[in-house]
């Protein structure tokens, strides 16, 4: 139950008559919540609760804040502060075209004791797909490219500090997805915000969106003629398992490296009529298309590929069914195409690839990618950066981040010690899918950070059909040992991929 609800400390600070900045003695409790302030935090404005602890959370003080770097701006920030805390902050990243202020987001970090940080990214909705705002307020779309992140954490920082009388020892990082390519935001434009920050299946780039928009045009060619409906992805899928999953020593219906199956759809073209078992030649090509990406002129990935063995899941986020539409709009694409492709009406069916040029060469682009490789800054100051993301994803492709990791590889000495990428097998998008996607990314960061060494594999679980299995660094790959419980990590060793 909450009390001291909606405390306003913007009033509070009004009435308060210590200096500001002059040292306070600060109790880390509902007296605490109580009379922190607006200025503490350097918001514009700010209310706060003391929430009891209750449904396996601790008790916390929950302080709601406005923040207005300029005209125009409007950046909505969410601290929680635990009573008991283990002195770090925790940033977490957002979804799709939305940021993330949910309690649930937040209960991860709070249960281990973290002061959580979050931001609705510079927009009050919380409709991931619904961008269109971004086209009409500039300076909104700054704060959800980069600013608000980064300033998300300057004021959290100074919140938890204010609140708890003593600065944080340690920052970190963690989002997926919107949430990953946020983080890479920080470590390339704000290195100093966190000292180690974990990054997965990151929309880094609007390569994301632009695929979402040639795999619809791939679907849909010919009027529709390559076309999948869920059982032609589930047929696919069963195909790509029977020749590919038990490559890793254990058939369990998970192929655990995309990299080497090299199964092709015309082994299923039919050779009369379409029937259930087979796929159409408009299907093969559609589909051989989609796995094998497409280049624009600049050498750059206009679609990027997807990884074999996550087929049956793509309907998700791609317009397998024909229609050239998708759930997602393009990724989102459509809403910002004002502002990513000036002057050009949008339409998915008819974006070429002088659009995509456009597109990626366009001021928007600029602002809002987070495809440097050069994260020098970062690593200068001890930086540790954990990448990981699911082989099975259908929206941000898995080839784009190791392409990203490679870069950064090779531009940073570095990254060789501060850097781990991990690769997590029949794992769909941040989550879902037959994988082991349930991963403590905390506790492996917290580990690599107290030891000073950093963890060789990571392990998952998949709640629903209680497997267990170890997600090796980059670049090796998990190989079953042939005998004993497959759920036993133990029982498995991180190997060299085939080359």
């Amino acid at each position: 139950m909450r009390i001291l609800a909606a405390i306003s400390l913007l009033a509070l600070s009004a009435s308060c008559t210590t200096a500001p900045g002059a040292p306070r003695t600060q109790m880390a409790g509902a007296q605490g919540c109580a009379s922190l302030t607006a200025a503490d935090l350097g918001a514009d404005s700010a209310s706060g609760a003391w929430v009891a602890a209750a449904n396996g959370l601790p008790a916390f003080c929950e302080v709601t804040a406005s923040l207005t770097p300029v005209a125009g701006s409007e950046i909505g920030v969410v601290y929680r502060l635990p009573e008991n805390w283990n002195g770090k902050v925790l940033g977490i990243g957002g979804g799709g075209w939305a940021g993330n202020i949910t309690l649930m987001a937040a209960t991860e970090g709070l249960q281990k004791g973290y002061a959580t940080m979050q931001t609705n990214g510079g927009n009050a909705g919380t409709d991931v797909w619904n961008n269109g705002w971004m086209a009409e307020r500039p300076e909104s779309a700054a704060d959800f490219s980069h600013r608000a992140i980064h300033l998300m954490t300057v004021h959290g920082k100074q919140g938890a500090a204010a609140f708890y009388n003593r600065q944080p020892s340690q920052s970190v990082y963690n989002g997926c997805s919107t949430g990953g390519r946020m983080g890479l935001m920080e470590a390339q434009r704000y290195p100093a915000d966190y000292d180690a920050i974990i990054a997965g299946a990151p929309v880094y780039t609007l390569q994301t969106q632009t695929s979402a928009v040639f795999r619809n045009q791939a679907f849909a060619a010919g009027g529709g003629a390559g076309a999948f409906n869920a059982a032609d992805l589930q047929l696919v899928q069963g195909a790509v398992l029977a020749q590919c999953d038990a490559a890793d020593g254990l058939a369990d219906g998970i192929v655990n490296d995309p990299t080497s199956c090299n199964w092709r759809p015309s082994a299923l073209q039919c050779t009369g009529g379409k029937t259930a078992s087979c796929l159409t030649a408009p299907q093969v090509t559609a589909l051989q298309s989609v796995y094998d990406g497409k280049r624009a002129s600049d050498g750059s990935y206009m679609m990027l590929p997807l990884r074999r063995g996550g087929e049956a899941g793509w309907a998700m986020f791609v317009g397998t069914i024909g229609t050239g539409e998708d759930p997602t709009r393009g990724g989102g694409l459509g809403g910002i195409y004002p502002v990513a492709n000036p002057g050009r009406e949008w339409n998915m069916l008819g974006m070429s690839e002088a659009d995509y040029l456009a597109v990626r060469r366009s001021p928007f682009a600029a602002m809002y990618e987070a495809k440097s490789p050069d994260l020098s800054a970062f690593f200068a100051r001890g930086g540790k950066l954990i990448m990981w993301h699911g082989e099975s994803d259908p929206g941000p492709s898995p080839v784009a981040t190791l392409d990203y990791v490679q870069a950064v590889q090779a531009a940073n000495p570095r990254a060789a010690d501060q850097m781990r990428y991990y690769t997590l097998p029949g794992v769909g998008h941040c989550r879902g899918g037959p994988g082991a996607d349930g991963v403590d990314y905390l506790a492996a960061i917290e580990g690599w950070t107290s030891t000073g060494t950093a963890p060789r594999q990571l392990v998952g679980h998949n709640a629903q059909s209680g497997i267990t299995r170890p997600h090796c660094a980059w670049p090796g790959v998990a190989r079953y040992s042939g005998s004993g419980d497959a759920n036993d990590p133990a029982r498995w060793s991180c190997v060299a991929r085939p080359s």
